[in-house]
C-alpha cells in the first residue's frame, strides 16, 4: 500500500553514497549473544531508535528490503532510514562491508543484514553502539515470492526484528477485517493483500476476530432476521449460533471457547454467551426495555463492557461475566449530545476506547480503567468504532476524514494516523486480530539461536 513517510535521514545517506566504499570494514563479527538480549540503550515514545535496512541479496531482495522497512514504520517504535516505496536505492550499496562508523554517521542504532535462502531468509542485526552482531537468525517463508502466505510470514519476520531493537514485538503478523458493501473482508495490515471473507447470501456486517485467528463471528442481516455467524477466514465453514431473532454485535472470549452478543427479546436487548461447539445460552445482562449491545471482554475474560441506554442515552458499563449488577463506566453528562457506543477493551487491560458524540460528529475516545479519565483522540471528520491491536498502543476505526467513508489506523502513542483502505465503496466496523505465528517461527537450522 503506497503509504510512505520520506526519512529526513535519506538525502544525508545518498550524500554519503559515494563515500561508503572508502570507509574499511570495522572488524569481524562477534559472537552472538543469548536469545532474549535485546539493542543496547533505552528506547520509548519519542526516542526511537534509528534502524537502517541494508539490500537484500537474493530473490524478491527488493520486495522483502520494502516490506521489512514499511513494518517498521507502521510499528511507530522505530525511525526508519531510508524509504520503503524506493528499495532500491540506499545510503550503503549492496555488498559493502560491515561499516559501524558510517552506520553511526547515518544515525543508525541498529542495522538489518538480510539474506533470501532456499528455505527462507537468514537475518543478522548488528548494534551499531556496541559495534558487534545482536542476534541472528533463520527464518522460513512459506509460499511464493509476494504471495499472501510469504508476505505474512515475512511480516512476522518484521515483528521479531523489532522485539530484538524494541524490547516489544510488533503487530505487522494480524490481519484488520471490516466490513464492506454486504460483505466482510480481512487485510494485511499494510494493506497490501485484501481477500473477501463472506460471500452473499445476506449483509455481513460487525466482524471479530477468534483469538487464534482463524475465525471470524459476525452478525448476517436476512430477510430471516439477523444471526450471529461463524466461519473461517478463508471464507469457509459457516454456521449459525444463534437462535432466530435480532442478534447482533458478537465478540470472542479471550479463551475462544463462547460468543457474547446482543439479542433482542420482545421488549429490549440483553447481552448473551453461548459456545462455539453448540449448546444453549446463558443471559449475561437481564433488563426489560433497555438496549445492551457491543460488548467487549476484559483481558481475563471475567468482565464485559458494553453500550446500554438504561440512563436514558447510551453509555459504557460493565458487568461481570456471570452476570449482576453493571456499574457506570463513563460519566453521565446533563444537556451534552454525548452519547457513547462500541467499546473496546485494550489488551493491556489500561483503556477501553469508544466513540462519543460531540458537536463535531462522533469521535474516537479513550477511559483510562486505572482513574476514569477520558481522552478524545479524533477531531477531524466523523469516527467510529475503534478496536484495539495486541499492542494496545494502535487502534483501526472508521473515518471520513478522506471523504469517503474508509478504515485507518492510529498511533496512539504519537497521534499518527495512516489510511487503511481506499476506493470509492464505504469500509466500516473494523476489528482488529490477535497476533498470528505462523511462518514466522525459527528454523532449526544452527545459526537460530
Amino acid at each position: 500500500m503506497p503509504i510512505s513517510r520520506r526519512s529526513s535521514r535519506r538525502a544525508v545517506g545518498l550524500a554519503l553514497l559515494a563515500t561508503a566504499a572508502a570507509f574499511g570494514a570495522a572488524g569481524a563479527q562477534d559472537p552472538q549473544p543469548p536469545a532474549g538480549v535485546r539493542l543496547s540503550g533505552e528506547y520509548g515514545v519519542g526516542n526511537r531508535p534509528g534502524v537502517l535496512v541494508l539490500p537484500v541479496r537474493g530473490a524478491a531482495g527488493d520486495s522483502v528490503r520494502s516490506i521489512l522497512m514499511r513494518d517498521f514504520d507502521f510499528g511507530d517504535r522505530i525511525t526508519v532510514i531510508g524509504n520503503p516505496e524506493e528499495p532500491r536505492t540506499s545510503p550503503v550499496p549492496a555488498g559493502a562491508q560491515t561499516n559501524y562508523p558510517l552506520y553511526a554517521r547515518l544515525g543508525a542504532a541498529a542495522v538489518v543484514q538480510a539474506n533470501v535462502t532456499a528455505s527462507g531468509l537468514a537475518v543478522t542485526v548488528h548494534d551499531v553502539g556496541q559495534r558487534k552482531v545482536l542476534r541472528t537468525r533463520s527464518f522460513p517463508l512459506a509460499g511464493t515470492a509476494n504471495s499472501a502466505e510469504w508476505r505474512m510470514a515475512l511480516h512476522g519476520v518484521a515483528d521479531e526484528l523489532e522485539q530484538w531493537i524494541t524490547g516489544v514485538r510488533g503487530v505487522a503478523q494480524t490481519q484488520i477485517a471490516f466490513s464492506r458493501g454486504e460483505d466482510i473482508f480481512v487485510t494485511h495490515t499494510d494493506g497490501a493483500v485484501t481477500t473477501r471473507v463472506t460471500n452473499g447470501g445476506g449483509r455481513a456486517m460487525s466482524p471479530a476476530f477468534h483469538p487464534n485467528g482463524r475465525l471470524i463471528a459476525y452478525s448476517l442481516l436476512t430477510d430471516a432476521g439477523t444471526q450471529i455467524m461463524v466461519r473461517n477466514v478463508d471464507g469457509t465453514g459457516a454456521r449459525r449460533l444463534s437462535s432466530p431473532g435480532l442478534n447482533i454485535t458478537p465478540t470472542f472470549t479471550p479463551d475462544g471457547r463462547m460468543v457474547i452478543y446482543a439479542s433482542s427479546e420482545a421488549v429490549g436487548t440483553d447481552l448473551y454467551a453461548v459456545p462455539i461447539a453448540g449448546g444453549s445460552r446463558r443471559r449475561v445482562t437481564v433488563s426489560q426495555r433497555v438496549e445492551n449491545t457491543s460488548p467487549t471482554l476484559s483481558p481475563d475474560g471475567r468482565s464485559v463492557a458494553f453500550a446500554s441506554n438504561r440512563t436514558g442515552r447510551p453509555e459504557i458499563w460493565r458487568v461481570s461475566i456471570d452476570g449482576g449488577t453493571p456499574d457506570l463506566l463513563t460519566t453521565y453528562e446533563f444537556g451534552v449530545n454525548n452519547e457513547r457506543h462500541s467499546p473496546d477493551w485494550s489488551p493491556d487491560n489500561r483503556r477501553i476506547a469508544y466513540h462519543s458524540g460531540t458537536s463535531a460528529g462522533y469521535q474516537v475516545m479513550t477511559l483510562s480503567l486505572r482513574d476514569g479519565s477520558t481522552q478524545q483522540l479524533t477531531s477531524d471528520g466523523t469516527n467510529e468504532d475503534a478496536s484495539w491491536a495486541p499492542d494496545g498502543r494502535h487502534l483501526v476505526f472508521a473515518s471520513t476524514r478522506g471523504g469517503t467513508q474508509q478504515i485507518w489506523v492510529m498511533d496512539v502513542e504519537s497521534g499518527r494516523m495512516r489510511q487503511l483502505t481506499r476506493g470509492s465503496a464505504r469500509a466500516r466496523l473494523a476489528a482488529w486480530s490477535g497476533r498470528q505465528n505462523g511462518g514466522a517461527e525459527a528454523s532449526s537450522s544452527p545459526d537460530a539461536r
